[in-house]
């Protein structure tokens, strides 16, 4: 039986519950010791209860994907409003009452509890002891489980309450608040304790579907990648300020961590890249769980009781009366899970996981294809249509796993460190970039010949490294994070937004700032490849060769889905279509759409009427005239503490950045 169908077995056979809400320590129930940890095979169900704390839809299975992954050029959502409101959190715009963080933080400590119980339990267990492999294993990957959720609520939040000690056996109990320095540094040291005595995934039954050694690595690792960049840093003698990006002074210490263990993974040789990109989420979608590939640990949703995986990803799946025809018994997909409508322009045309990623087609509920012109693109990685089965009845919870930790964010990874450490690319970071664009492209002038017109300075390798994870990691929550490590999310959101706002303007033949943005990124250059007719041909998936392993579905072919084309080159089985970008103008009237205005509102915004641009700073909108060189305030990205736990703690925790309420 696979693992992920132990888990809620093992949940409601242990009575093993923990805080229902964060620091209401009356409801949790203590463990039997005895009963529960003095036998192994209970202590693998107790151990399954940690795991299943993965799957809340609160967390990684939804809101993850869905509420808390930042706008920015690669995951996109649009908003309407033009006023701030409780849980936009996407556009940077929510406050403390945000029922939505309040469920964030409680899932992510719930998910710790659990952890802190068993580490504890075991940890006096009769059974317990550093000899015995089998109990070491499951201590490791309980501590593993434990830094996930620790890394996750640091980078949300910041400052957290942080301990390892279980709030079960304490009373009258408020977890302090500690430094995010001193949560990263006592994490680490944590993981490198376990470390040698876990169990590579090869080895493990499950496979990455289990906390596997490498996983353990690749935490210790990007955990040290992230203590050691930039974060938003309250400004604890103005709280009203947003803060400030700031790193540690022993930041190089930390990238020294990282490379190491990166490289441990890596001498290992327990994982390749030796798949088609495609197929790594193709086969998750088919629950085929590969040990020694791309994925290093996924988490084990399961099928038709957790996970959205591939509901809010993937093309668009319509319902009519409850349900899809015969004709598409794949259900319903929300498909909201988005990507910008101008990522597909940033690849290079050569790039094998262009075509894969966009998204540009959906399907109505008899299972026909419809052609998606809007302000985002579908997100392709995952789709629950991807799978051989499908029920026209289903709609979430598709059990679809999601790869937390991958090869190739080991190797790029990797390839940071050595350049920011070596103040330039090392050989060793060149040759970890190529394993990730050897899979990518097939032209050799693709790979080795751009690496190194890429690594003349360590500022244009880092742009190489950090654009290859911007096309390698798209669904996965990771562009934002990396803007923050590396001080660039500032720049990234206001270019974005100037980039929509080109868009919208060149509509009517004119943009204030299409030469500034040209300058950043060559962004004009994608309107004159917007083709306004769109030539395609809707017909029946080919067997071979297809990404798309469902024989029975109809796909859309687009012969110009980037470029517009002479007419006369077309095919004759092609049909016509023209289309109206709607990021454009919203009428003759001469308005930008409030799509483009409004969808990064927390941070900038224009106003319709006047054309304004406004810039928040410390919580204050300001004209703002765009510039090449304008000097930027901070992206408020932290979340703020929830206003019910910080009533709980009886004014122990404290809002910062700004945050009102």
């Amino acid at each position: 039986m696979k693992l992920k169908y132990l888990f809620f077995a093992a949940l409601a056979s242990l009575g093993f519950t923990a805080c229902s809400d964060f620091l209401d320590v009356d409801s949790v129930s203590k463990y039997d010791s005895e009963g529960v940890f003095g036998e192994k095979t209970e202590i693998n169900r107790a151990l399954n209860g940690v795991y299943a704390k993965l799957m809340s839809g609160d967390f990684y299975g939804d809101a993850y994907f869905t509420k808390f992954v930042f706008n920015s050029d690669v995951e996109f959502t649009t908003n309407t409003s033009d006023v701030a409101t409780n849980n936009s959190f996407r556009r940077f715009d929510g406050n403390s009452t945000a029922n939505d963080v309040e469920k964030f933080w409680n899932a992510a400590y719930s998910g710790v509890e659990y952890a802190n119980n068993f580490v504890y339990y075991l940890e006096r267990s009769p059974l317990y002891s550093t000899e015995d492999a089998e109990i070491m294993q499951m201590m490791g990957e309980a501590k593993v489980i434990r830094a996930m959720f620790f890394h996750d609520l640091v980078t949300y939040f910041g400052d957290i309450p942080f301990t390892f000690e279980p709030a079960s056996v304490v009373e009258n109990y408020v977890m302090p608040i500690v430094s995010r320095d001193e949560v990263y540094k006592t994490l680490i040291e944590d993981l490198k304790s376990i470390a040698p005595y876990m169990k590579f995934a090869a080895n493990l039954s499950n496979g990455v579907e289990r906390a596997s050694k490498e996983f353990c690595w690749s935490m210790i690792a990007r955990m040290a990648m992230h203590a050691g960049g930039y974060s938003l840093r309250p400004d604890t003698d103005n709280p009203a300020n947003f803060g400030k990006m700031e790193r540690p002074a022993n930041y190089k210490d930390l990238y020294k961590t990282a490379l190491a263990y990166c490289d441990s993974v890596i001498s290992s040789a327990t994982h390749t890249l030796s798949l088609p990109y495609y197929r790594v989420f193709v086969n998750e979608c088919n629950y085929v769980v590969n040990s020694n590939d791309d994925p290093i640990f996924e988490i084990p949703f399961a099928k038709e009781t957790s996970g959205n995986v591939g509901y809010v990803h993937g093309p668009k799946s319509e319902l009519y009366e409850g349900s899809t025809s015969g004709d598409n018994i794949w259900g319903e997909a929300k498909s909201s899970a988005a990507l910008s409508a101008f990522y597909r322009f940033m690849f290079d045309p050569e790039d094998a996981r262009r075509d894969y990623l966009n998204g540009l087609w959906g399907y109505l509920y008899n299972g026909e294809p419809t052609i998606s012109v809007s302000y985002t693109v579908y997100n392709n990685k995952w789709s629950k249509l991807w799978s051989t089965s499908g029920n026209p009845e289903s709609a979430g919870n598709t059990g679809i796993n999601f790869p937390y930790m991958r090869y190739t964010d080991v190797l790029l990874m990797y390839a940071e460190a050595a350049n920011e450490l070596n103040d330039g690319p090392t050989d060793a970071a060149k040759a970890a970039l190529r394993q990730v664009r050897q899979r990518a492209f097939t032209n050799p002038e693709k790979i080795d010949s751009y690496i190194e017109s890429m690594s003349g300075s360590k500022e244009d390798f880092l742009k190489a490294v950090l654009d290859e994870r911007k096309f390698e990691f798209a669904g996965e929550n990771m562009r934002w994070k990396d803007l923050v490590r590396n001080n660039l999310l500032a720049e990234n959101t206001y270019y974005n937004f100037l980039r929509y706002l080109v868009c919208g303007e060149n509509g009517a033949g004119q943009s204030a700032y299409q030469e500034m943005v040209e300058e950043y990124d060559g962004m004009p250059e994608y309107l004159d490849k917007l083709p306004s007719t769109v030539y395609y041909m809707i017909g029946a998936n080919p067997q071979t060769p297809s990404v798309f392993p469902n024989t029975s579905l109809r796909i859309i072919d687009i012969y110009n889905p980037y470029d517009d084309v002479v007419v006369s080159t077309v095919p004759d089985e092609y049909r016509a279509l023209t289309v109206q970008y709607p990021y454009a103008w919203a009428s003759d009237a001469g308005v930008v759409n409030a799509q483009c205005l409004y969808s990064f509102y927390g941070y900038i915004y224009c106003d319709q009427i006047s054309g304004l641009v406004y810039l928040n700073t410390n919580g204050k909108y300001s004209t703002h005239a765009p510039s090449a060189n304008a000097s930027l305030p901070p992206v408020r990205y932290i979340l703020p503490y929830p206003n019910a736990a910080i009533q709980r703690s009886a004014g122990a925790y404290k809002n910062y950045y700004g945050y009102t309420k």
